[in-house]
């Protein structure tokens, strides 16, 4: 298992992270074998978005002996009413609720509070205009929390929270077939057969804005949805009507700009198994340009994806990174301190480019390569 940053939390996370869907429908026993076996392959990140009472309290007690080997990503303002989830803005609900958690956890502190489920701009000026935001800066002030994070499906909203500096951590939906769709405050927007009809072509600006936002910022995307709820997995179901494998989707959502985790959505151990095979997957095997780059109807051409597809380099320039911190530079009109820094640091730079044109021959995208070398050139100096 890899571990990264989880942007300027600190705090060093599992590539390969759980979603709480596994959690439901399990009783204690089950729960415990669940969390073991994820524990022992290396996971060590979870997110926690359910308010259901009892598996909150099975996870309390499943990871009662390891609690402070575990980064909990868990979310406020989702609570449990008449026997199912609501989502809520209601502070006295928000607070009842956080304390609930924390019981059944059998912890004292959350390492990142997430605001649950922020997509309206209505939405999200309530929240951050009004007792919430409010609410989660005490905790955070009086350690219960250590980090305020927030959920979103819509890059717009997403990149406002962004924007406040008050999150440190996002949680956003992200696979091949949702970042080539715009903006919506429709969640369902998302899976609707119909947004697919017509072809679409490569990323879709507000979200590839959204991503370089966060790395400009240093704030850690923690990812949900990555297999489209099974659908990409299935030719059948898939939007593109073809199948990724998980370690595809995995990959491509490793390959975003500020991406920290993947949140896999596993409901048995078996499926755990089949996530955590990515760590343990060649890069053949991990590939996802081969299926991106022959989806009927549906294009990234032209659009660099970061799939490394260029290397190897004739002259050793990791052009899959100076790609993407180009992108960030050009989408911002600026060039962020951060972003100079990791330029940098890069062992070989655009300026040793000979324009030999292997990188173009190999790019499943037909990226014009040797164009944006020398852009880079001119944005970073050398």
């Amino acid at each position: 298992m890899e571990y990264r940053t989880l942007g300027r939390t600190g705090l060093r996370v599992s590539e390969v992270a759980l979603g709480c869907e596994g959690l439901m429908k399990k009783n204690l026993e089950e729960v415990k074998a669940f969390m073991d076996y994820a524990y022992a392959s290396g996971i060590n990140f979870i997110d926690l978005y359910s308010p259901n009472p009892e598996a909150r309290t099975n996870l309390g007690y499943a990871l009662k002996e390891t609690r402070q080997n575990w980064v909990l990503e868990a979310h406020l303002c989702a609570v449990w009413k008449n026997g199912q989830y609501l989502r809520t803005r209601k502070i006295k609900d928000v607070k009842e609720g956080f304390e609930d958690l924390l019981v059944r956890l059998q912890t004292d502190y959350i390492d990142v509070g997430m605001i649950h489920y922020v997509d309206a701009m209505k939405d999200f000026h309530e929240v951050f205009d009004g007792e919430i935001i409010e609410y989660m800066k005490g905790l955070k002030a009086a350690g219960k929390i250590h980090f305020i994070g927030m959920s979103s499906h819509n890059p717009l909203v997403a990149m406002e929270a962004v924007k406040t500096g008050l999150i440190d951590v996002l949680l956003f939906s992200i696979n091949p077939c949702y970042d080539m769709l715009p903006a919506s405050e429709n969640v369902n927007d998302l899976w609707d057969d119909k947004k697919y009809e017509h072809p679409l072509h490569n990323i879709d600006p507000d979200r590839q804005a959204l991503y370089e936002l966060c790395l400009k910022e240093n704030v850690a995307i923690t990812v949900m949805k990555a297999f489209g709820g099974g659908d990409l997995l299935d030719a059948s179901l898939s939007p593109f009507g073809v199948a990724l494998t998980p370690s595809q989707c995995i990959h491509y959502c490793l390959t975003r700009p500020a991406v920290a985790s993947v949140m896999s959505g596993a409901h048995t151990i078996e499926e755990i198994q089949q996530s955590v095979a990515y760590c343990s997957a060649d890069e053949q095997m991990k590939d996802y340009a081969p299926v991106l780059a022959n989806i009927p109807k549906h294009s990234f051409a032209g659009n660099c994806v970061y799939c490394g597809h260029c290397a190897p380099c004739v002259k050793g320039i990791d052009v899959a990174s100076v790609n993407k911190f180009l992108d960030l530079c050009i989408a911002q009109n600026e060039v962020p301190e951060t972003v100079r820094e990791h330029y940098e640091a890069l062992e070989h730079h655009a300026s040793e480019c000979i324009a030999c044109g292997s990188c173009m021959r190999n790019c499943p995208f037909q990226v014009d390569i040797i164009s944006k070398m020398k852009k880079a050139v001119e944005i970073f100096g050398k």
